[in-house]
């Protein structure tokens, strides 16, 4: 099935062959086909663990802050999933309940509590967004040097040519 529409006057194919056409639609197909994979996968660990995606989100964060020997805070949490702290609260309280993170007084302002995932969850974590993070890595490291920097330039466009233009660019 093709998801992108190859007749399009948007599309600027001067100086480009019908096989140049062809193998930049292969690519972006195969960014489709690599996206809804990636979906998938995330939303397969969302269900094993029994969390919506802000609370995955959270946890993530939580998990990379604690290996690096920082201390969350709710304040943290909201600003990372970008939410309200009542929603916030609500998040850590589901959380909490889930047994996937604990409260802990913080070591030296007593109006705050400080947030760490639980060990479970931790290797939770580590057995499914790991793993599929270890596989990411290994066919990046598949890749010489060049076609490494060649992949990060492509997706440093792709990115640029992602952000919001015109109508859709924020304020």
């Amino acid at each position: 099935m093709q998801y992108f529409s190859k007749d399009s006057n948007l599309i600027d194919r001067s100086g480009m062959t019908q096989d140049d056409v062809e193998s930049c639609f292969r690519v972006l197909e195969g960014m489709r086909r690599w996206q809804a994979a990636a979906r998938a996968l995330s939303e397969a660990s969302r269900r094993y663990m029994k969390l919506n995606d802000s609370d995955m989100r959270a946890i993530r964060m939580m998990i990379r802050s604690q290996e690096q020997g920082l201390l969350v805070t709710p304040k943290d949490i909201a600003r990372e999933v970008g939410i309200s702290s009542a929603s916030t609260t609500k998040l850590i309280d589901r959380l909490v309940d889930g047994g996937h993170v604990t409260r802990v007084p913080h070591p030296s302002d007593r109006r705050t509590m400080c947030l760490r995932v639980t060990e479970s969850t931790r290797r939770s974590a580590h057995d499914t967004i790991g793993r599929q993070h270890a596989r990411r890595f290994s066919a990046v490291a598949s890749l010489d040097a060049h076609e490494r920097e060649t992949v990060i330039r492509f997706l440093t466009a792709m990115i640029e040519a992602d952000a919001p233009q015109g109508e859709l660019a924020a304020p």
